[in-house]
């Protein structure tokens, strides 16, 4: 028990505050980069919604014992429950369900591709919400990162056209991509608003579980049992590495460059991805799989390179 308390109070001490900008960023992108691969295992053995509830509801607990570990109380407050509830409802349930579901349709990679749009859509949103500025440095770094990754996975989009399967898959990926924005957006209001940061990821991701499981036993889905050693390990790797401390790194980085910025972390992930599937799932990049991935990881250093070198 000593251990594990000293390993999460190394983790809570440095995580947020001790990391650099481009360390923050950097380990996003790894933990979420190599996500999308691991989604494939979860959807393939057990429903959507058992998965993302699952997933959550483990990654709030771990949450919540870093939160411990930091002595940061747990209770937010009435006010606060709602506000963390708000942002887990979009950020680490509904979100998710989509994402999960649009790999149902579409190979991840596409999915991707709709993750690429975050940047110029949480920018926009900022900007007329609380008047953040709107910089041409984000804008063109922006579209020069989702060009890229759109190049990167032309050749799945044209296979998802073929078909015929691609428009319910890219009605999910907008819906998880809005929905995404919407709790990205909540949550820099309530770090801004002094919220706790642990204790309200592990509110909001507890919240997140509770209304996908309510989805899961209201619509009579069971979960099947025993699964494979692959879905358990997965689940895992979700909850630990995708869930708890790839957030805490995206939010720790929204919180200091800004939502706009912080979300070029979506530009840069489907570029590991991309490696991710070569090496285990078969795909054969081409000249313009390079092109893209030189736009990509350009446009990310376009976005973000004024607010790294200030750090």
């Amino acid at each position: 028990m000593r251990l594990v308390h000293r390993l999460y109070d190394n983790l809570a001490n440095r995580l947020p505050t001790r990391l650099s900008t481009w360390q923050l960023f950097a380990l996003a992108v790894l933990m979420w980069g190599t996500t999308w691969h691991a989604i494939v295992y979860q959807i393939a053995e057990a429903p959507v919604v058992w998965g993302v509830a699952l997933r959550f509801a483990l990654a709030g607990a771990l949450c919540a014992l870093v939160a411990a570990a930091r002595r940061e109380g747990l209770w937010i407050g009435p006010r606060g429950l709602a506000l963390a509830a708000f942002q887990g409802l979009f950020m680490y349930s509904l979100s998710y369900l989509c994402v999960y579901e649009a790999e149902h349709h579409v190979p991840s990679g596409l999915v991707a591709v709709g993750y690429s749009l975050s940047p110029i859509l949480n920018g926009v949103a900022s900007h007329l919400i609380w008047k953040t500025p709107l910089t041409p440095r984000l804008l063109a770094g922006g579209a020069l990162g989702g060009a890229g990754v759109a190049m990167i996975f032309a050749p799945e989009l044209a296979r998802a056209d073929a078909a015929g399967s691609g428009g319910l898959g890219l009605l999910f990926t907008i819906g998880a991509v809005l929905l995404s924005s919407v709790g990205s957006l909540a949550s820099s209001r309530n770090r801004a608003l002094g919220l706790p940061f642990w204790s309200t990821m592990a509110w909001g991701m507890g919240a997140g579980a509770l209304l996908t499981t309510a989805m899961a036993l209201a619509q009579g889905v069971a979960m099947p049992w025993p699964l494979s050693n692959a879905w358990w390990v997965s689940l895992l790797y979700l909850s630990l590495a995708g869930s708890a401390v790839a957030f805490a790194c995206f939010l720790a980085l929204q919180q200091r460059v800004g939502p706009g910025p912080a979300s070029m972390v979506g530009v840069a992930t489907p570029v590991l991805a991309l490696v991710v599937s070569t090496a285990l799932e078969g795909f054969e990049p081409t000249v313009w799989t390079v092109a893209g991935v030189l736009l990509a990881l350009g446009g990310s250093a376009l976005a973000l390179g004024l607010k790294l070198r200030r750090t």
